[in-house]
């Protein structure tokens, strides 16, 4: 495992939104109980080189409220061309940020403390994961469109 930077590569800063749907899992605990939860994400841009923004699909699922509760560490696993990088830090719901959306939806500002390669030595991802949207995609492509549109515009 290599050294840990405290910024995003060049290659994540302008790469994450060419990518489509990148695959990247949030990990953080639970306010409830304490115990470390893993989620998905369904957007996810870089602001700039030390804040991540993504978007939850579903503004009142449980892993929403775990990242706008008092619990604000969290880890964020990012799979990019060749490697899995984990970005530590901290996150905070982005209040009203996606209120024109059609369907509600929750935006988080993830500032990076520090990011590791979580790869082992010797070896890199031969294959990023990928999605498959599974409904209209006209509709996908459009949702995702006003969804980027909103994050930045936030």
């Amino acid at each position: 495992m290599s050294e840990s930077v405290t910024v995003l590569t060049d290659e994540l800063l302008y790469g994450l939104p060419q990518v489509g749907a990148p695959f990247v899992l949030p990990y953080m605990l639970d306010a409830s109980d304490d115990y470390p939860t893993l989620s998905f994400i369904s957007r996810v841009d870089a602001v700039n080189r030390s804040t991540l923004r993504s978007v939850r699909l579903d503004g009142c699922s449980r892993p929403t409220m775990y990242m706008a509760s008092p619990y604000d560490d969290v880890s964020i696993a990012v799979f990019a061309p060749g490697t899995v990088q984990t970005n530590y830090g901290t996150a905070g719901l982005v209040p009203e940020a996606l209120h024109e959306m059609p369907r509600k939806h929750a935006e988080f500002a993830n500032e990076i403390a520090f990011i590791c390669d979580a790869m082992l030595d010797g070896v890199r991802l031969s294959a990023t994961p990928g999605l498959e949207k599974t409904y209209d995609q006209i509709a996908a492509d459009k949702l995702d469109g006003q969804v980027f549109a909103a994050m930045r515009k936030a």
